[in-house]
């Protein structure tokens, strides 16, 4: 449970037997979360009522009953402490006032089932001996802060041990992915890298983003679906974890175009939870555009780009950090004026994984601490090191970076490689050697959500390794490497 025992009465207490009235009513949309293997869960669903007294602890029964109502609003249980007598049998009567999803599970095994907006259910708790947790179960709450103590008064109360909490939409032995990490091992023969090549402007909004696009007076309008969804994948040899995504894909769709185009982008929720989205290219209120919108709904998203450089999209949905985490990230490329073309550009979007189990969701408690298992190059550890981006010797490379985070730093570097010009958060830092002509770099420096691109030759043939010069994260992901050969 998160902060601690709290001993403040903020409890709601009732006559043995005798419930109390309804509860607040609900506010905001419709938000139906599904969580991966609860069908093989009937009791995590919400399917069976249970009844059982605290794990582990004996206690007389008294007969009684105390039934309790309890609101879930605004990420928050209220009241977020009820008392019990030790051997009265608990009600809870649980209403869900928010505009999410949530759900009620306690450590004794009881628990909700997702509760939509505005239902209300009851859950039994059984004889309560011990004092017990709970907390809502839909990803990321738990840690925001959506918690609820149930404090048992009477002498049984200080005997008895605590409840054992219950895992709940994956096994309770499940082991960390972390676990299964091998530096050494190969991905299969018939791994596909994510495609970092970068199509040009006129053509990107059309090939890269699966849209369409018309041009009238010189502007162009960007039609584009963003599916949310959710899908298995692997994101380093023998792990896999299930992602969050847009299109199915880590990172999602780029978007291209250049200042003064238009982009009319539809969001489809075909996930198991509420999505949304937050266009950094854009700038206009995010009341409305940004709102989470729930499994089944479609919101469209409309904005001018005004101002070029590369730009982060994302799910902005609390906890963002959780959403961003597990590869609800892309990247909008407006092209400055006058850029010039160049013989190769790519893409390479650095991220962070906080692994779960095998299978699983992203750890959201690892997210919270910072504590990443993987920094990856579009969203796979060491990808482009088995999988080269080939070029030839005198080639103009062109190669975009973005940070997306949500938590860690990029200092993109390029091994053997000098960059002739250096274009960070809107502007040249350096170009065609600067006013010296001479003038070199050897990094791109990004914070989360900031973006850029550097340009270089190969004067000869090798093998360039890239990477992010934080090493220690180079080495747990975010390399590759260039393959040249004589032009």
């Amino acid at each position: 449970h998160v902060g601690g025992r709290r001993r403040r009465r903020m409890c709601i207490r009732a006559r043995a037997g005798r419930p109390r009235g309804g509860a607040a009513a609900a506010v905001g949309g419709l938000l139906l979360a599904v969580v991966v293997g609860v069908a093989m869960d009937p009791v995590a669903a919400g399917l069976t009522d249970a009844a059982s007294s605290s794990a582990g602890s004996s206690v007389v029964a008294t007969g009684g009953t105390t039934t309790v109502q309890v609101t879930a609003l605004d990420m928050r249980f209220s009241p977020r402490e009820v008392e019990v007598p030790a051997g009265d049998r608990l009600v809870i009567e649980l209403t869900n006032g928010d505009s999410a999803v949530h759900d009620l599970v306690l450590a004794s095994g009881a628990t909700s089932g997702r509760l939509e907006p505005g239902e209300t259910t009851t859950v039994d708790a059984g004889v309560v001996a011990s004092d017990t947790d709970g907390w809502c179960s839909v990803a990321g709450h738990r840690l925001m802060g959506m918690t609820l103590e149930i404090v048992v008064t009477g002498s049984a109360a200080e005997a008895a041990p605590p409840a054992v909490e219950h895992q709940h939409g994956q096994a309770s032995d499940a082991t960390d992915a972390a676990d299964d990490l091998d530096p050494g091992a190969e991905p299969d023969a018939d791994f596909r890298a994510w495609d970092a090549v970068l199509a040009p402007a006129a053509l990107s909004g059309v090939e890269q983003s699966g849209g369409t696009a018309h041009t009238v007076g010189g502007a162009t309008t960007h039609h584009v679906t963003l599916r949310a969804q959710e899908a298995e994948r692997e994101v380093a040899p023998g792990v896999t974890q299930l992602a969050w995504t847009f299109n199915g894909a880590v990172p999602g769709p780029v978007l291209r175009g250049r200042v003064g185009d238009t982009f009319v982008v539809t969001l489809v929720n075909e996930g198991g939870i509420g999505h949304s989205l937050d266009f950094h290219a854009g700038a206009l209120s995010p009341d409305e555009v940004m709102r989470t919108i729930a499994p089944g709904e479609t919101l469209t998203y409309t904005f001018t780009a005004n101002r070029s450089g590369i730009w982060m999209y994302h799910c902005s949905t609390a906890p963002m950090s959780l959403h961003i985490a597990s590869g609800m990230f892309g990247a909008v490329i407006i092209d400055p004026p006058g850029l010039p073309a160049v013989d190769h550009e790519y893409l390479l979007v650095q991220s962070e994984l906080y692994l779960g189990p095998q299978g699983g969701e992203a750890d959201a408690a690892k997210v919270a601490d910072g504590d990443a298992d993987l920094v990856v190059f579009n969203g796979y550890a060491h990808q482009y090191r088995h999988r080269p981006l080939e070029v030839r010797t005198g080639d103009s490379v062109r190669i975009w970076v973005l940070d997306a985070g949500p938590n860690r730093p990029s200092a993109f570097h390029v091994v053997g490689g000098q960059f002739s010009s250096v274009y960070r958060e809107g502007d040249w830092v350096l170009r065609d050697g600067g006013s010296t002509g001479t003038g070199g770099s050897q990094v791109l420096a990004l914070q989360p959500a900031e973006g850029g691109f550097v340009e270089l030759d190969f004067p000869e043939a090798g093998t360039y390794p890239f990477v992010t010069h934080a090493m220690s994260d180079a080495e747990s992901g975010a390399s590759g490497r260039f393959l040249v050969t004589d032009g």
